[in-house]
């Protein structure tokens, strides 16, 4: 068994342990590795580099035009209680020579998605990667997202939102821009068109 899996399974059961119940129950027993999987599965991204998914597909275009991958859901974990971030991206970009395979964008979103974050953290992240990487006019990234420890914990605020912003290039430098990724993004666009 992989070491760093041995022992997060062992640091499971002693939370299993410290919160009263005996790991070697039925219902637990398989737990500490269940866990540990898990928690290998939602930290990969600390494992994935952004800029090689980017550049695996990036192809010329005369298009000047914004690009907007919008409602790209994620999931997270608060890195300070573990908990769950349930959210929405909306990453968009002004190309500048280049375009970037669509798919990319939600595979980017996911890499970081995948480690412990903060939502503001997590916004900065995505739009730096695509900045640094194909070198776009602009980028705009906005994550509506809950937070499980807001909800499940301390305030116990259920359906609250938080929303985060971080703009690049045009998009910081040009209101009308600006303004036009805001509209699209809150555009009431029908899912299946």
């Amino acid at each position: 068994m992989d070491k760093k899996r041995q022992n997060i399974e062992e640091a499971v059961k002693v939370i299993l342990e410290n919160l009263g119940e005996d790991p070697n129950r039925e219902g637990l027993i398989k737990t500490p590795h269940r866990v540990a999987k898990s928690f290998e599965f939602l930290t990969e991204g600390y494992h994935q580099d952004p800029k090689e998914i980017l550049q695996k597909a990036l192809f010329s275009s005369s298009n000047d035009e914004m690009v907007l991958v919008r409602d790209i859901e994620f999931y997270s974990l608060c890195e300070h209680h573990l908990l769950p971030i349930i959210g929405r991206a909306h990453v968009a970009y002004i190309p500048n020579g280049k375009v970037v395979g669509l798919s990319k964008i939600p595979r980017v979103v996911n890499l970081y998605a995948r480690r412990l974050q903060i939502q503001e953290q997590l916004t900065e992240q995505i739009a730096d990667a695509i900045s640094d990487t194909i070198h776009p006019k602009g980028v705009a990234v906005v994550i509506n997202a809950r937070h499980m420890c807001m909800e499940m914990r301390g305030v116990e605020k259920i359906n609250s939102t938080t929303v985060t912003s971080a703009l690049r290039g045009l998009f910081k430098k040009d209101i009308r821009t600006r303004n036009e990724f805001y509209d699209l993004v809150n555009a009431n666009i029908p899912s299946n068109f």
